[in-house]
């Protein structure tokens, strides 16, 4: 249940109408009391419940991402991708690098963060989410828009809060192993629990294989191969008055290869041409909290990462070490209000530092240090009525300083709830895009020096919850100025003249009532920027996705959940075949059954068997100016998947 989409003019209605069928069929199951909990999110600072939050902030709890942890059990791309109004968009077809564009903008915009902290660097996109396993995974929080008010340069588009497990009162031991009928491996170990009644200790180990595979037979790699390894303990302390903090470290190695395979030449060339990159990161980080005086809590976060990278693009070699540092010191009371409301305040300061230092591209080495300081208020105004407001001043050390503020409102009213927020940020420039991770960096040009990208959004919402169903629709806007523009033709970093601008709406709504849950979501984006003077629409970014996924779950015994996504048209670029995608359809089933403390699970991914090379080649007849022999990918390229395996709890 995952990426994977077919066309619509060949999708079986047949097999569309049987999932439609199920999923009412489903329904009719026996009714259990509707399930509530409360949620607590802390990727706002203010540690508050999701419902009175005036910044709205999507969840995904441990449940759901049980759900999507059997599909993909060595990444979090499947997870993100099914989200409403997030798409997860390969940048490279020869390795399967991906991004994730929030509401349409571009995946360097997102922040990725790991328990609040930046571990995966500025750069958490591209591989970065391949190498993240969601196995240790707790909650997961997003937020839309322009967040550079809470989190600084990188957070344009939002942020993805990756929440970890905690250690309960029993101890937690899984292992979870998975197979795929393309040759993938996943293999997985989790631990959790108490040391004494202060502290706790998990421990993740993750093993990830996959052989190279050539779906449509013409001698590339449509799915690369890789090793993984990733290893991450944690360490918790609860001083049982306010007081905590969080220790981790994690090692990941991978060693991924693609292009043509062993014995196969390019047609173009009669020459074989292989695509590789190895990747070694290490990362460390800590989250203290602390009373003073029972009134104030005092936080700070501190984070390091390392990384090395060697990736090679047929005869070039280009290799490049990415070093990030962060700190933070914050903070936050509360007080009362007249007529019973109260505020929420977090003042403080934060620094980072980020360097990129390629060995044989030296000319796009950068270091950038950012200083910086913040302060937000949560007011509750009145029973109804709630706002958050909160600035930001960063002090980059090459392109100065920057303000970013951000104004959210919550009201309520009669069972309505709505939320309006608004806010700016910037992102300082860098060599690394989709487009030269895919290609590399030593064919690229810069002509002249680029400028620091500024970026504002504004969004509505409205929800409504009658029992068991919530519907929820939003407008969005967004726009950047300056925006940072390969031009595909002559492999050349520019700003572009004009601002980018993403219009859009989402609808969203959900039926939860135990033992059924169902969810439909609809995103309509119209994303613009400017191409050789003309505007056009942003290559890649669907104006109509739609999606709909069934599941019924018989507590410890069974779990079935079937789903079918829509995928529309997409504007390409430098495709010699087509300048406009097909639209395509997916659908998939899961199927889980317990025996006790071991579990058995069957994931079916894209039955319609969508592939982007069932239209066209994925192979250029020539080589491109950034030196690429693919197109971009548009559409699946494994076609059909199936994976199982099991979960055993000792």
């Amino acid at each position: 249940m995952g990426t994977g989409r077919t066309r619509v003019v060949c999708a079986p209605r047949r097999l569309i109408a049987s999932l439609l069928f199920a999923v009412a069929a489903l329904a009719q199951q026996p009714p259990i009391e509707i399930k509530t909990e409360e949620i607590t999110v802390t990727a706002t600072r203010t540690d508050t419940r999701l419902e009175d939050i005036p910044t709205r902030v999507e969840v995904l709890d441990r449940e759901e991402i049980e759900e999507k942890m059997l599909m993909t059990p060595g990444d979090i791309v499947m997870m993100l991708n099914e989200m409403g109004g997030l798409r997860v968009q390969t940048t490279s077809p020869s390795l399967g690098a991906a991004s994730v564009r929030i509401q349409g903008m571009r995946g360097r915009y997102t922040r990725f963060l790991a328990d609040g902290l930046p571990l995966f660097g500025q750069q958490g996109g591209g591989l970065g989410l391949l190498q993240i396993p969601p196995v240790d995974l707790g909650q997961v929080e997003v937020i839309k828009g322009v967040s550079s008010a809470l989190y600084g340069a990188g957070a344009m588009a939002g942020v993805v809060n990756l929440l970890s497990r905690r250690p309960g009162r029993e101890p937690v031991h899984e292992f979870l192993v998975n197979r795929t009928s393309l040759g993938g491996t996943d293999v997985s170990l989790f631990a959790a629990s108490k040391l004494s009644s202060h502290w706790g200790v998990t421990f993740l180990g993750n093993g990830d294989w996959q052989t190279r595979n050539d779906i449509d037979g013409d001698g590339w790699a449509d799915l690369a191969g890789y090793t993984r390894g990733v290893m991450r303990p944690r360490l918790f302390w609860d001083g049982g008055d306010g007081s905590s903090a969080l220790l981790t470290a994690g090692v990941t190695y991978e060693d991924r290869q693609g292009g043509t395979l062993p014995g196969k030449m390019l047609a173009a060339t009669g020459a074989p041409y292989i695509e590789a990159l190895d990747t070694l990161r290490y990362d460390t980080g800590g989250n203290f909290q602390f009373l003073i005086h029972k009134r104030y809590v005092v936080t700070s976060r501190l984070a390091a990462s390392w990384q090395r990278h060697r990736h090679v693009f047929g005869e070039i070699l280009e290799r490049d070490r990415h070093e990030m540092l962060f700190g933070e010191v914050a903070i936050r009371g509360s007080g009362a209000l007249g007529a019973g409301g109260r505020h929420t305040w977090v003042a403080g300061v934060a620094a980072d530092r980020d360097a990129y230092r390629p060995t044989d591209v030296s000319r796009f080495a950068y270091r950038y240090a950012t200083p910086g300081m913040f302060l937000q208020d949560d007011v509750e105004i009145a029973s109804w009525l709630s706002v958050s407001a909160s600035g930001r001043a960063d002090f980059q050390s090459r392109y100065g300083t920057f303000f970013s503020p951000r104004l959210s409102a919550l009201f309520r009213r009669s069972g309505w709830i709505s939320r309006l927020s608004a806010g700016q940020g910037f992102f300082a420039p860098t060599p690394l895009t989709e487009e030269t991770e895919a290609a590399g960096l030593s064919r690229l040009r810069v002509p002249v020096e680029l400028r620091a990208e500024r970026g504002r959004s504004a969004s509505w919402d409205l929800t409504r919850r009658v029992g068991p169903v919530s519907v929820t629709a939003t407008l969005f806007a967004s726009s950047v100025r300056n925006p940072i523009q390969v031009q595909r033709a002559t492999y050349t970093l520019v700003n572009a003249p004009r601002p980018a601008r993403n219009r859009g709406a989402e609808l969203l709504a959900t039926y939860r009532k135990a033992p059924f849950s169902a969810t439909a979501s609809y995103t309509y984006v119209r994303s613009r920027q400017t191409d050789a003077g003309l505007r056009v629409d942003t290559p890649l970014t669907p104006r109509h996705s739609f999606g709909i996924t069934g599941m019924w779950e018989r507590e410890n015994t069974w779990r079935i959940g079937v789903e079918a996504y829509y995928t529309g048209r997409q504007r390409l670029e430098q495709n010699p075949y087509r300048g406009t995608s097909e639209a395509y359809v997916s659908t998939g089933f899961l199927i889980e059954r317990r025996f006790g403390p071991l579990r058995v699970f069957l994931n079916a991914e894209n039955l319609t068997d969508a592939r982007q090379t069932r239209w066209n080649p994925l192979l250029r007849p020539d080589r491109a100016a950034d030196g690429r022999w693919t197109v971009d990918a548009w559409a699946p390229l494994d076609g059909r998947v199936f994976n199982g395996g099991i979960r055993f709890g000792f």
